[in-house]
């Protein structure tokens, strides 16, 4: 069996200047019924990137997958002085071919968000 490609996240708090250390994630994958079966779940390391096995491929499928971004309780636990606007930012994508790597940068502040594929 070939080794899958994995998924990848980087979070930049953009309005701080710096990377989201701290900032909590749960990667899903949703079955065509609707059941989700959580295949990652962790917080952004000082470098700005999640460091779980699912980044090297484990657990991961072809189908629709679905990241939840904690945006909301990472400004309130780093002190933000802006109200919570965002609270938890959803991502669904969809893993076309499990070799390939799928990479998900995400940028934010307390008001918005830009999300894409990354290389």
């Amino acid at each position: 069996m070939s080794k899958a490609g994995g998924i990848s996240v980087h979070a930049v708090d953009v309005a701080r200047g710096r990377v989201a250390e701290g900032l909590a994630l749960r990667i899903d994958r949703i079955a065509p019924d609707g059941a989700r079966v959580t295949v990652a779940e962790g917080r952004i390391g000082p470098d700005g990137a999640l460091h779980h096995p699912v980044t090297k491929g484990e657990g991961v499928q072809e189908g629709e997958h679905e990241v939840l971004l904690r945006i909301g309780d990472f400004h309130r636990a780093t002190g933000s002085e802006a109200p919570a606007f965002l609270d938890v930012v959803p991502f669904r994508f969809r893993v076309f071919d499990r070799a390939q790597h799928y990479h998900l940068p995400i940028k934010f502040t307390p008001y918005g968000y830009s999300l894409y594929r990354g290389a």
